[in-house]
């Protein structure tokens, strides 16, 4: 019965939280009271069924966020209500945007996307591969190099950290497969890719991506490192006492494949990269990409591996595009990516032909088939 009790209390100060969070910016056009009531629902509905703590939400139309919301607390114990400047772990959907990173080298001339990767590589190869089957960027920007998944563990707190990424690959990249032999999930492929930045950048990987992606979205509380400032918002990680079925913290962690997606961020800053692919790679008149890149991006590079992806990610259509997984839904060219470390689940979806976008932030684990249904329902409520 306390229980109970508690669980409607804790439903009614997340809705206040949510409608006093919540941005009023909708335009001229869309139904303002009748948007957000729906949005509201479905987000308790969400984070009841996900068992998620908390989330931030913003919906994004065009070359701006029309909306945002935030709801639960981002530290139970504290009693912390989220709201949209709340950080979280990006994860994965960092991905994309080392993806573009590494496009921009290959715009200056540094290589070509079917290029064999060993051809550009001196202070160690990628050991196990047949040079008459090599892996090519390509490869590495659709999970089809057959690089195992990788992570690499270390507490935050603990008494080791990740060696540098130079050391970590020399002593760790090796196929587990053969290319195209099957669709392998990579976060060492990645740590690559941050590695060939660098290299072709002829500048530190980090340096790199803070002013070339994050200073160029004004993307001003994403960080591989939090600022103190941004600490000071941090959510707690949780994840579920399988005994209990309460919730639970979890330790944070470091990686060795940190470039893979142990990124911070807020929700607003994930909404400005979505504004960036919604235009094609544009953000407030600045080209990151070139259109023909843009489109290479967005087409989905091999149809036999074509399917659900991710934990149920969206139907038969979908597959990797340059890292954004690509689907067609009611005629339209949807793209997506998730983000994923323990305690936290990230995901950002955007409708290209409509330019309507959402993105999500949150401190649920692997929370993904919940955040696919709302954001299913946000991008049709935004038509």
């Amino acid at each position: 019965m306390k229980e109970q009790k508690r669980a409607k209390l804790y439903l009614l100060v997340s809705l206040l939280i949510l409608s006093m969070a919540s941005g009023n910016l909708f335009s001229q056009s869309m139904d303002v009271d009748s948007l957000a009531e729906k949005m509201d629902i479905e987000i308790q509905k969400t984070m009841l069924e996900g068992k998620i703590p908390s989330v931030t939400v913003a919906l994004v139309s065009g070359d701006e966020i029309v909306w945002t919301g935030a709801s639960g607390y981002s530290n139970l114990w504290a009693q912390t209500p989220a709201v949209p400047s709340t950080v979280y772990l990006i994860g994965s959907t960092f991905k994309t945007m080392s993806m573009f990173a590494l496009l921009q080298q290959m715009e200056q001339g540094k290589f070509k996307l079917d290029d064999r990767v060993n051809d550009y590589l001196e202070d160690f190869k990628i050991k196990g591969e047949d040079p008459t089957n090599p892996v090519t960027f390509r490869h590495l920007l659709t999970h089809t190099s057959g690089l195992p998944e990788a992570y690499g563990a270390h507490l935050v707190w603990g008494t080791t950290v990740p060696p540098s990424v130079k050391d970590y690959l020399a002593s760790s990249l090796k196929l587990q497969h053969p290319p195209m032999t099957k669709v392998i999930y990579s976060n060492m492929a990645y740590t690559l890719v941050a590695y060939l930045i660098e290299k072709f950048a002829d500048e530190p990987y980090a340096k790199y991506i803070q002013e070339h992606i994050f200073n160029s979205l004004e993307m001003n509380d994403t960080a591989f490192m939090p600022r103190p400032d941004m600490e000071e918002r941090l959510s707690v990680p949780y994840i579920i006492d399988n005994k209990t079925g309460h919730h639970v913290p979890t330790r944070r962690t470091k990686a060795d494949v940190w470039p893979a997606g142990v990124v911070y961020g807020t929700v607003l800053n994930l909404a400005n990269w979505l504004i960036a692919n919604l235009n094609r790679g544009v953000f407030k008149d600045h080209r990151l990409i070139s259109e023909a890149t843009f489109q290479e991006v967005m087409t989905r590079q091999y149809d036999q591996f074509a399917g659900p992806i991710a934990r149920g990610w969206l139907n038969e259509t979908t597959g990797y595009g340059l890292t954004w997984w690509i689907s067609e839904r009611n005629g339209d060219k949807l793209f997506a990516h998730s983000g994923s470390v323990s305690g936290y689940t990230a995901f950002i979806a955007g409708n290209l032909d409509k330019k309507t976008g959402f993105a999500i932030m949150t401190n649920g684990h692997q929370s993904h088939p919940h955040l696919y249904k709302l954001a299913i329902k946000a991008l049709d409520l935004l038509e």
